[in-house]
Parts: C-alpha cells; sequence; structure tokens
C-alpha cells in the first residue's frame, strides 16, 4: 500500500518538475487570412498565418487551432495547424462575399489555453485578386507628354469594388513613379499619364484591391506595358563648347555638340551660325548644318581665329517636329582670367578635380574638359563648386588632359590644363636609339623620339641610357632627347640601349652597335695638309736658293756660249789686200787649187786692206772658223784676183760658192820665232747647193790630221799667250 503511493508521489513530483520547467502558452500575434481568386471566383479556402512567441517543446506539446466563423449564419470552421509551421488553411463550402467574417488562433498545452486577437470585418476584405489583365499604353501624336492606360478588371465588380494603382518608368531606367492615390477613382479601367518626356520609351505596370480603405489585399502587378511618347520640338539647349588649341597666327576653334538635355525626340542635325567683325565694323555670318552623329558627341566645325578677333556662334539643334533654344559661345579676343591651384588626384577609378576659383566674382559656371586621343567630353559644374568628379567613363593607362574654364556669362575665360592618369603601368615600348651623323674616335652622338602618348601608360620619370663594353649606365631626365658619349675608345665596337621608366616599371628597347673610327674626324686631312705645307716651304726654299745663286747654277749647269749670229767677224778689216794677193785659181773638176804666198799675203795685209773694205769680200751669209782655218760663202760673189772673177761671179749669182783656206802656218804675230812655211791652198766650189751639217763634218774629217791637231795647238797657244783683237783675217796681238 505505502509502495503504490510512493509511486504516485514520485510521478506528481516528477510532472511538476516538468511542468515548472515550462511555461503558459502565449498569445499568437500578426494573424492576418487572405482568400485567393480562381478563375473569376473567391476561393472559400481561407489561409491564414501568425507569429507564435513560444517555441514547441517535446514535454509539453502546444497546439494551435484557427477558428472561422460566419457572422450572419452562425457556422464556424476550424483547423489545427501543424506543429512546426504558424499557419493554417480552412476551407468553406463556398466564399461568403458581403459577409462579416470572425476569425481568431487558440493556443493550448497542459499549462493552460488562449486566444489571439479576433479579425473582424468583411469577407471581401480578405481577398486577394488577381492582377489586372491586358494592360495597353496607346501613344497619342497630339499629346506628346501623356499615354493613354486601358486594362482589364481581374474581377466582376458585383463581388468586388476595386481601386487601382498604377507606376511607371522610363525603360532605361529601374526607378519606378507612383501615380498618385487620389488621382485614380473606384472601378476605372483605363488611365491618362501625364508629364511624361516626349520620345521616350516607358514601362507601365498595375495592380488592383478592395476598394475600401485599409482592408483588402493588393494583388500582384499586372504584366509590363510598354511605350513610346511622340516626338515634340527640343525644350533645352543643346549642349555646346569648343576646344582651343594656341598657335603663332591665332587660335584653332574647334567646336562640338551634345544633344539638350529635354531633346524630347531624335535630333537630326545640328545649325549653327558664326558672326565675327568685318573690317567695316559690321557682323558677318556664315550658317552651317551637320547632320548628327551616332556617337554621344557631334563634331561641328573647325574655325581659325586670327590674333586679337573676337568670335560668337549660335547653335540650335534640330528634331522631327523643331527647333530647340538657341545655345550661343563667345570666344573673346583677349581670354578672361582663369582658375588657379588646379589639381587632378585619381580615387578609386576616378579622377578627382580641385581648384581655386579666379579672383573675378562674375564667373557664371565651370566647364570641366577632359581630352585624351581618341576623343574629348566635357560637363558643367556651378559657379559655387571648387571640386569635382569627373563622370566620364574614364580608362586605366590612358594620358587625360584635364582642363577647367570659368565661363562669364556665356564669354570662355583662360583655361588651366593638366595633365594625369586614372592608374599608371609600365611603358610598352621604349624608344628607338639612332646615331647622330657618324661616331668620332672618342666620342658618338645618340637620338631618341620621346616614347608616344599611346605607349607611356604613366608619366616617363626618366630615361636610363646603358652603353658598353664595359656597361655604363647614365641618367637622363624625362624631356631629353640626345645625348654625346664621350671618352670612348678609338676603334672599338659599343652596343647601346635606352630603357624608359615610369612609377610602375620600366621597358627596355633594342640594342644597336657601332665602332669608333681609328682617327679622329679630320686627323688625316691635317696630316696631308701638314706634309702638302712642309713641302709646299720646301719647295718655297729650294726656290729661293735658286734665286739666290742663280749666277752660279747658269755657270754650272749652262754656261755661255758665243752667239755665231751676233759675231763681229763681218766687221773685221783685213791687214792685206786680198784682191791684190789672191792667187790664180786653177780649175780641176769644177774645184779651183790656188797657191798662195803666205809670206807676200802676210807683209801686204796691211796695204790690201782699204781695198777690202771698199770691194764687199764677205756678205751677211758668211761663216768663217778660228784656229787656222777660215770658210766664207756668199750667193753673190766670191773671192777672185781679177775683174773677170768678179764677171763670173756676177754671171754665175744664182750658184753658191763655198771656199776654204787652209794655212800651214800661223796667223801674223802668233808665233814667236820665223818658221818655214808651207804653201797655202785656197780651194773653192761652185756647187750651186749649200752644205749639209753631215757634209760639212766629213770635209772637216777628210781635213788633214795634223793641219787641224797644229790649228787647235795653235789656238790653245793663242789663249795662253796673250788676248788678241778681232779683226777681217784674222787676230791682231793687243
Amino acid at each position: 500500500m505505502r509502495s503504490e503511493e510512493v509511486l504516485q508521489t514520485v510521478s506528481v513530483l516528477c510532472s511538476a518538475f516538468l511542468l515548472a520547467n515550462c511555461d503558459r502558452p502565449e498569445k499568437p500575434l500578426n494573424l492576418s487570412c487572405t482568400a485567393l481568386q480562381e478563375q473569376t471566383f473567391i476561393s472559400p479556402t481561407l489561409s491564414c498565418e501568425w507569429v507564435a512567441l513560444r517555441r514547441q517543446t517535446t514535454q509539453v506539446p502546444t497546439n494551435y487551432t484557427l477558428y472561422v466563423k460566419i457572422i450572419l449564419s452562425n457556422e464556424t470552421f476550424n483547423q489545427t495547424s501543424d506543429k512546426i509551421k504558424n499557419e493554417a488553411q480552412v476551407t468553406m463550402g463556398t466564399f461568403h462575399n458581403h459577409s462579416p467574417l470572425d476569425i481568431w488562433v487558440e493556443v493550448r498545452n497542459k499549462l493552460g489555453r488562449i486566444e489571439s486577437a479576433h479579425l473582424r470585418g468583411d469577407s471581401n476584405a480578405f481577398v486577394k485578386t488577381n492582377p489586372p489583365s491586358h494592360v495597353n499604353a496607346i501613344s497619342e501624336k497630339a499629346f506628346p507628354y501623356s499615354l493613354l492606360i486601358n486594362w482589364v478588371r481581374p474581377i466582376h465588380r458585383l463581388y468586388l469594388e476595386l481601386v487601382y494603382q498604377i507606376r511607371f518608368s522610363p525603360r532605361s531606367t529601374d526607378l519606378w513613379t507612383y501615380v498618385p492615390r487620389d488621382d485614380t477613382s473606384i472601378n476605372i479601367e483605363s488611365f491618362r499619364l501625364q508629364n511624361l518626356q516626349p520620345d521616350t520609351e516607358y514601362v507601365i505596370q498595375v495592380r488592383c484591391k478592395y476598394y475600401k480603405e485599409n482592408q483588402g489585399h493588393w494583388s500582384n502587378w499586372s504584366a509590363n506595358a510598354t511605350q513610346r511618347t511622340p516626338e515634340n520640338r527640343p525644350a533645352s539647349k543643346p549642349d555646346v563648347w569648343v576646344n582651343v588649341t594656341e598657335s603663332a597666327k591665332g587660335r584653332d576653334l574647334q567646336f562640338a555638340c551634345k544633344d539638350p538635355v529635354l531633346a524630347n525626340g531624335r535630333i537630326r542635325w545640328i545649325n549653327m551660325r558664326v558672326g565675327s567683325r568685318g573690317s567695316n565694323g559690321s557682323m558677318q555670318w556664315e550658317s552651317f548644318s551637320f547632320n548628327r552623329s551616332e556617337e554621344e558627341i557631334t563634331v561641328l566645325h573647325k574655325v581659325f581665329l586670327p590674333l586679337h578677333k573676337s568670335l560668337i556662334v549660335y547653335f540650335t539643334a534640330v528634331n522631327s517636329v523643331g527647333e530647340s533654344p538657341e545655345a550661343s559661345l563667345v570666344v573673346s579676343a583677349r581670354a578672361h582670367e582663369s582658375v588657379q591651384e588646379l589639381q587632378v588626384h585619381p580615387v578609386e577609378g576616378k579622377l578627382s578635380v580641385e581648384w581655386k576659383p579666379p579672383n573675378s566674382t562674375n564667373v557664371s559656371e565651370y566647364v570641366l574638359e577632359w581630352s585624351s586621343a581618341t576623343g574629348m567630353d566635357w560637363q558643367r559644374v556651378s559657379r559655387t563648386t571648387r571640386s569635382a568628379v569627373i563622370k566620364g567613363n574614364l580608362q586605366p593607362f590612358v594620358c587625360y588632359k584635364v582642363s577647367i574654364y570659368p565661363l562669364y556669362s556665356g564669354r570662355i575665360g583662360q583655361a588651366a590644363s593638366t595633365d594625369a592618369y586614372v592608374e599608371q603601368g609600365a611603358p610598352l615600348e621604349a624608344p628607338d636609339v639612332s646615331l647622330l651623323g657618324y661616331p668620332g674616335r672618342n666620342e658618338a652622338t645618340l637620338v631618341w623620339d620621346q616614347v608616344p602618348i599611346s605607349s607611356r601608360r604613366g608619366f616617363i620619370t626618366h630615361y636610363r641610357l646603358f652603353y658598353g663594353p664595359p656597361v655604363t649606365e647614365v641618367m637622363l631626365p624625362a624631356n631629353s632627347t640626345s645625348y654625346t658619349l664621350k671618352s670612348l675608345m678609338p676603334n672599338t665596337k659599343y652596343e647601346v640601349w635606352i630603357q624608359a621608366s615610369t612609377i610602375a616599371g620600366s621597358k627596355n628597347s633594342s640594342k644597336i652597335f657601332f665602332s669608333t673610327q681609328k682617327y679622329a674626324p679630320g686627323q688625316i686631312e691635317s696630316i696631308a695638309v701638314g706634309i702638302s705645307v712642309c713641302f709646299l716651304f720646301g719647295i718655297l726654299f729650294l726656290m729661293l736658293i735658286c734665286f739666290c745663286k742663280k749666277d752660279k747654277l747658269k755657270q754650272k749647269f749652262w754656261p755661255q756660249i758665243p752667239d755665231p749670229g751676233e759675231s763681229t767677224i763681218r766687221s773685221w778689216s783685213p791687214d792685206y789686200n786680198l784682191k791684190a794677193e789672191l792667187p790664180k785659181e786653177s780649175c780641176l773638176s769644177g774645184i779651183s787649187v790656188l797657191e798662195v804666198d803666205t809670206s807676200r799675203c802676210v807683209s801686204e795685209e796691211d796695204k790690201s786692206s782699204p781695198s777690202m773694205k771698199k770691194d764687199k769680200f764677205l756678205s751677211e751669209e758668211h761663216s768663217s772658223g778660228i784656229g787656222g782655218s777660215s770658210c766664207m760663202s756668199s750667193p753673190r760673189h766670191s773671192v777672185s784676183d781679177s775683174d773677170e772673177s768678179a764677171d763670173m761671179a756676177d754671171s754665175t749669182a744664182g750658184t753658191v760658192q763655198y771656199s776654204s783656206v787652209v794655212a800651214s802656218a800661223g796667223y801674223k804675230g802668233q808665233t814667236p820665232h820665223p818658221q818655214p812655211q808651207a804653201p797655202a791652198s785656197f780651194s773653192r766650189s761652185e756647187s750651186t747647193q749649200p752644205l749639209l751639217d753631215s757634209e760639212e763634218n766629213q770635209d772637216s774629217d777628210r781635213a788633214p790630221r795634223s793641219v787641224l791637231q797644229s790649228s787647235e795647238e795653235e789656238e790653245e797657244e793663242e789663249e795662253q799667250t796673250g788676248s788678241y783683237m778681232p779683226q777681217r783675217g784674222g787676230y791682231r796681238p793687243q
């Protein structure tokens, strides 16, 4: 008996201990119910869900039961939920439209029970219909700012009265615009959207719910309805800009244009009017039209503006409906003040630009321009702004020229510019090195071009020039384009390359080879000139010596020989009368031999002298030899001892006569002692031909050797003994 009591007591204590660790159930929260539409009616199944505050335990299970009560018929439907899910569904026979319902959840466990808050309301307040169908947007040309929307309601209004919500968005964005609730009325099936942008494609969606405020559930959004609004004339000015390039003669102005922000259609072309003041002071206008480019920016006319000239340009954009308002740019003869302290910094793939405004307070706005090798773009900045981030799609490793222009009521101010990179990298190539001219003996000049901007991928910080052997490095500034290698070895082969560097890396060029000269330029010429000068001075020195010593040289190499043509023999006067003393001639075979008494001729020399002067014994063509022989010839006269000989000479005027006298003894006064003399002989030839040199030589050779030798010896004795005066017929002692 006691054992049973003990067991009961233990069981009660265990249950109490278990219950002590559990809580009483709490009221569920956020009870909501929904009746969905099936085809054209409302489903009889009511789905509800709630939030449970206590979790389920295996020791003390908790049950949730959903109750639905139709108040008018007092019918109640319930359904116990799954122990894991906090939801349940109650199926009624039919859905009672326009009937009040009472819905609650009961929570029960071993420690107690509790009910949730009751939902009481019209059954239609729990309905969620299908979305509207056949949503359609209609574009009307007369209404470029609106679209007419039509749709079909999901359920008949006898079952449910509906209100609608409409939203729309340009197709290019995901930003939805909702039509205000007050702008729509109950049970409508069309609506006109207002204040849209012309020539813009819109996406429209519609949904609906039970018309009473804060009752019913919104349906899902309908399928998209897409439509483009009609075009209208542009409502804003085109965005125009000019790229200015300075030169010595003036400025090159390249104009460009973007579509107006409110283009209200597809821009077909751009009209441009350029005005400048002529020489007479009046404005002269030129008009241009340009088709719109397929790109975002349309490049327009390029104008050259001379120095000290100004220009005003008007632009309009034209679409299929009309023309936009005019935009203007004024390029002044003298640019206005620029901004100060322009700085550009890369920030997370963008370029941040900072500046200080000019001192002038008349700035209306700023234009931030950036350009690269592929194109140009710009954006406008408020006059109160001191910094901006470039909004364009900037590429890494591309050099951008960033410029900021202040605008003074449309007049362009002076630009402030700088270069910038979003991100820098190692150069793609290094410059090619080449020789300037020919290398010298100890030096060579190298030249190269700057790395192309498209290949730099960053700012070039410096160049390194390598040459060898031995390899030597020279660091050069980034703006250098030439360098002269010095102190090179003559007649040596060198290799050279250059390295271009940025903050992100370096790149080497290809190698070139050259050899230095064995001799310095002009060295060989200098040697040749030196030798030539020395040779010239030697020649001049020899010529000077020859000039100074000309007399000795003349006596040494060109001794003076008497000129027979200047001989005074024809002016000699013989000491005896030749005509009286000439012996009688005897002819033998055309040759006459005369026997002359030498002693007689010599003794009577002085006596016959006057008669020789009167008688022309010798002519200008005579010849005579000294040293024991004398030869005389005359074309007209011959020596004769009678008048008959003279007559014979006259009769034979055409005959050339030769005569020679050979004396066996010396001339008068030449011998110191009288010696026996052999009789002299006189020979004459009556040949009509002059003797040749060879014949004369032969005749002289045929002369008796003893006679010639004796004559030469006598001449030598005469030179040694004394000087003689030349006379006709011989020498006389002085």
